[in-house]
């Protein structure tokens, strides 16, 4: 026969139906068909997808070979495709040595700051900077290879279809298209000095070079590509060639061969002969649905549908054929779905198929968690949790460990959640904040932190500096920790050596100047000697220190490559966005039978029971996204397809799954934001499911989670009532404390007889109390000064004595400035008055109790009486409440005064004044703030209390309190007087929620 009558082969393409189990499945029809004696199935290659599809592959083998009782197993040669998803590479068959005339392709971190460097130079003075920089670097780069894998070229972008659309976009869009056209054209430039490819362009180039190698010299030994989905061009025309070898071919997972013509022509165009003037991929084409890229793949391969042969051999782990039947039911494309009001229940079957649906994610994690312990009970049973959800992965790996199940998440974490690489952040987080308390305490108090120390000697000295450091923002820098050190240094010995390891470590983090560009590379050296220093060896000692020094190592490299520069306060974030990027997976020693798995690491895995998990919109399938850098038009025009294609695998991806013999589709009704939307899959399987969806509900899971953290509910919690010993009770009461004894007992005896008192947070905002006590400072240092200074520069220097932090110093120093100006205003314009005490101690004994206080200020007035004085930063309290005796300080003041509590003062109290602080009520002020008021009922006023009585009144109410409370038997009931206006310190201690609202129903009812 003459070469131009010879018959092109006929390919070989094979689909493994959903239900049968793709790996096991596959390996049932390899052994026979391609097993040789003596060699077995060595001769065989094996084209999959991923590594850990041949990991799934081989354990598939290692299984046949245990059910047909082989003693010993000679497995194919397995090369892996590569998935670009995974950031996987070819392996060597495709990648061989001989494909030398392929250029090498460009290193990731490489290509990035080159971008970087490119799109600043193109944007000029409108160039991003640090963190933000990289970003567009890292979308330009995703964006070229989403290009480069359909094998579209930078040139396309000058087509004249896309000219024609670039006028109708919007001006953002515009200045995108031509920035990313602009960078293209340099970045071509940049590869061919280098003499580079990029990573998805090379492995076009490999692919082509297969393809052609193969065709012209067809290989001795059988090649089957299996599992493999891509649609990618260059990857369909390597397939079309394998299944045409004489002994190749290719396997389609879960590719549905019951599907009608008239839906099959439903799913699309699909790529393939476009009409003129049109896209290669129409607007209409159902790129959501599960066969569509696998339609995608076949147009590509130029291969028919009607020529996919059934693989005909079914795995261990097989469902009933019917499944495969109803999941086509559940996924057809809308105008096929009409059909579901007549479909006959056979069509419907889904035994084995349950829906579980709980209140929140953590009620779902339990109940998978006691799905996979119910399972593993049996023996060989494999159990498969899949979802994207990484969260609830982690959380169902934990609740497993309950019983000692080790799970281990294969999909991994960001290395920037590992505890490495968390230490490495905090420490760039300590650069870019200037060693600001919060990130300084957390690098110090990391588990892996502990210096040249003893880890319990290394944290008792880091709790004592953390308790000093705690409360409203300090000066930024090393110096204020140093001067609590000092401080602290003088009754532990120990701190000065913890502080001389953490220093020597943390003070290269601070050395340079926060907003002066630096070395990027430079940076990365100090961060890594100096988490190091901290950490030692640990830092770099497991799987996530490992894969932290690689990365280390290899950002670095390209960084100083680059010569790029960043300001250390930008170096956390920069960090963190490249560190998210990198997965950390664990080293696969978990249980054996028990596997928690994102999709793309659950491709062609199969279990006896799959629970499919998280199927919430937004999660699966998860959010579209817009590309960052080019139109959907423009995209479309060039035949890339939409985000929309990546439900279409989510789908497909669900619809595999559902093929196991048992199957739970799980979702919870809340995620963290609040109600959950379920997922468009799920709708679809609770639609086909009908009336039978009730037959088909997980119930006894979420009875059983809810019930383990369900407990016999607790008698009420009483109203708390302490009633300590009479010995317990003779403590000192302070003119502060008075109001709180009366209005809430509980808080007094929380506070003086337990001697509790709550801890201030790291950096915290200042409190109205702290304003208080740095304005009561200043005043005492401007009152005690001699010669007395104006009183801003006392005030400046209280300021530079704290630390304060320029922030505070911005927002708070004009206000208290203007109110202390009024103070220094007013004493100023004394006459015969005079000041006598300022920030005294002062104390009296009543019934045998010692009741003592600071006054702020004591003056003399001109008749020789006395005046109380109490400043306030705040409103002063009302009249009213001073009335009811919840307002008594001045008035304890004033009895220590007269009974001579006050060293080198006697005489009688006749004024009593708060200084507020505050905004002024007079427009005559010409300060704006500040003014003095009175609890008497003096001059014009109509309330308050009748000067002659409010010493009585006073002591009347502490000898009451006293003979109530501390020399008598009264129970320290908390909030006695509902209305006293309590601070909130120890509502949580008396479980102040618990008990109230029955309290207030009480006193409704009453």
């Amino acid at each position: 026969m003459a070469d131009t009558d010879r018959v092109a082969p006929q390919p070989q393409v094979y689909s493994i139906a959903a239900h049968r189990g793709f790996a096991d499945a596959l390996v049932a029809g390899l052994v026979p068909r391609y097993s040789q004696a003596d060699v077995g199935l060595a001769r065989l290659t094996l084209l999959l997808p991923s590594s850990r599809a041949r990991r799934t592959v081989s354990e598939a083998f290692i299984r046949h070979a245990g059910e047909q009782g082989t003693p010993g197993l000679l497995m194919p040669r397995m090369a892996v495709v590569g998935d670009l998803d995974l950031d996987e590479a070819l392996g060597p068959l495709l990648d061989p040595l001989g494909s030398s005339d392929i250029k090498p392709a460009v290193d990731p971190q490489r290509r990035m700051f080159a971008l970087a460097a490119l799109i600043a130079e193109e944007m000029g003075d409108d160039a991003p900077k640090g963190a933000t920089l990289l970003r567009l670097a890292l979308e330009t780069g995703a964006t070229m290879d989403r290009l480069l894998v359909e094998d579209v070229g930078p040139e396309q972008l000058l087509d004249e279809k896309v000219l024609e659309i670039h006028p109708s976009l919007s001006e953002h869009w515009q200045h995108s298209l031509r920035l990313f056209a602009r960078v293209q054209t340099r970045w071509l430039a940049w590869l061919g000095e280098n003499g580079s490819l990029d990573a998805a362009a090379r492995r076009n180039r490999l692919f082509d070079h297969a393809a052609a190698s193969w065709k012209a010299n067809p290989p001795d030994t059988p090649i089957v590509a299996a599992g493999v989905t891509s649609a990618a061009p260059a990857l369909a025309k390597l397939l079309r060639v394998v299944s045409e070898l004489p002994r190749g071919a290719v396997i389609l997972p879960d590719f549905d061969l019951t599907m009608t013509e008239e839906v099959w022509a439903e799913l699309g165009r699909a790529g393939n002969r476009p009409e003129p003037g049109d896209t290669p991929f129409a607007r209409e084409d159902a790129v959501t649905h599960p066969q569509y890229h696998l339609k995608l793949l076949l147009n590509r391969m130029s291969v028919r549908r009607e020529e996919v042969q059934p693989w005909h051999r079914k795995g261990m782990s097989a469902a009933p054929p019917e499944r495969s039947q109803a999941i086509g039911a559940v996924f057809l494309p809308p105008e096929a779905s009409k059909v579901w009001a007549d479909l006959p229940s056979e069509k419907r079957r889904l035994s084995g198929v349950r829906v579980m649906q709980t209140t929140n994610p953590e009620e779902e994690a339990q109940a998978i968690a006691l799905l996979v312990r119910e399972a593993i009970e049996e023996p060989e049973r494999r159990v498969a949790v899949v979802t994207p959800d990484r969260s609830l992965a982690r959380r169902v790996v934990h609740h497993l460990a309950r019983w000692n199940i080790s799970a281990d998440d294969s999909a991994g974490r960001p290395l920037s959640q590992t505890a490495a690489g968390r230490a490495f952040l905090l420490a760039a987080e300590v650069m870019a904040e200037n060693a600001m308390s919060v990130p300084l305490m957390a690098l110090l108090g990391h588990p892996l932190a502990s210096g040249e120390m003893e880890r319990g000697v290394w944290l008792r000295q880091l709790r004592r500096v953390e308790r000093e450091l705690r409360g409203p923002r300090l000066e930024t820098g090393l110096e204020p920790v140093r001067e609590v050190v000092s401080k602290l240094a003088e009754t532990h010995a120990n701190v000065g050596e913890f502080w001389k390891q953490a220093e020597a470590a943390l003070e290269p983090l601070v050395a340079s100047d926060h907003d002066e560009p630096a070395l990027l590379a430079e940076l990365i050296d100090t961060l890594a000697a100096s988490a190091e220093q901290l950490c030692g060896e640990r830092l770099w000692g497991r799987e996530d220190g490992r894969s932290l020094a690689a990365f280390v190592e290899e950002f670095r490299l390209h960084a100083r490559e680059a010569a790029f520069t960043v300001a250390p306060r930008d170096v956390a974030a920069l960090l963190s966005d490249a560190m998210e990027q990198i997965a950390v997976r664990p080293p696969y020693g978990g249980h054996a039978r028990v596997q928690i798995l994102g999709l793309l690491e659950a491709r062609m895995n199969r279990a006896d029971l799959v629970v499919c998990a998280g199927l919430n919109e937004g999660v699966w399938p998860a959010r579209g996204s817009v590309d960052a850098l080019l139109a959907p038009p423009v995209l479309r025009t060039l035949g890339v397809p939409g985000s929309d294609f990546r439900i279409g695998l989510s789908a497909h991806d669900l619809a595999g799954t559902l093929g196991a013999p048992e199957v739970v589709l799980s979702r919870s009704a809340r995620d963290e934001g609040g109600p959950a939307i379920p997922s468009r899959f799920l709708l679809r399987v609770q639609a086909l499911l009908g009336e039978q969806l009730g037959r088909h509900l997980e119930t006894d899971a979420v009875d059983l989670a809810k019930a383990i953290a369900r407990a016999e509910p607790d008698a009420e919690y009483p109203r708390p009532r302490p009633m300590p010993s009479a010995e317990q009770r003779l403590v000192a009461i302070s003119a502060t404390a008075l109001d709180r004894l009366r209005g809430d007992p509980y808080q007094f005896y929380a506070q003086r007889i337990l001697g509790l008192s709550d801890l201030d947070a790291l950096d915290a905002e200042p409190s109205a109390a702290w304003q208080g006590e740095v304005a009561h400072q200043i005043l005492e240092e401007w009152h005690k000064a001699d010669p007395q200074l104006p009183i801003r520069e006392t005030m400046a220097h209280v300021f530079d004595e704290r630390n304060l932090h320029p922030l505070m110093r911005g927002l708070w120093q004009p206000r208290l400035q203007r109110a202390l100006e009024w103070v220094e205003s007013e004493i100023a314009q004394y006459g015969r008055r005079s000041v006598e005490k300022v920030e005294a101690w002062g104390e009296m004994h009543v019934d045998g109790v010692r009741v003592h206080g600071k006054i702020d200020r004591l003056d003399r007035l001109d008749d020789g009486s006395l005046a109380v004085v109490d400043y306030k930063t705040g409103s002063p309290p009302s009249s009213k409440m001073v009335e009811e005796g919840y307002a008594l300080q001045l008035g304890l003041l004033g009895m220590m005064a007269e009974s001579g509590g006050f060293e080198g003062i006697s005489g009688h109290a006749g004024a009593f004044e708060y200084w507020s602080l505050g905004k002024a009520k007079s427009d005559a002020n010409p300060f704006g703030f500040g003014y003095v008021e009175t609890p008497l009922k003096v001059g014009s006023k109509r309330s308050g209390v009748e000067p002659e009585e409010f010493l009585p009144k006073t002591k009347a109410y502490l000898t009451e309190a006293i003979a109530r409370w501390i020399k008598g038997d009264d129970p320290f009931t908390a909030r006695l007087n509902p209305d006293y206006p309590a601070y909130d310190t120890y509502d949580q201690l008396m479980r102040l929620e618990e008990w109230l609202p029955h309290l207030d129903a009480e006193e409704d009812a009453l």
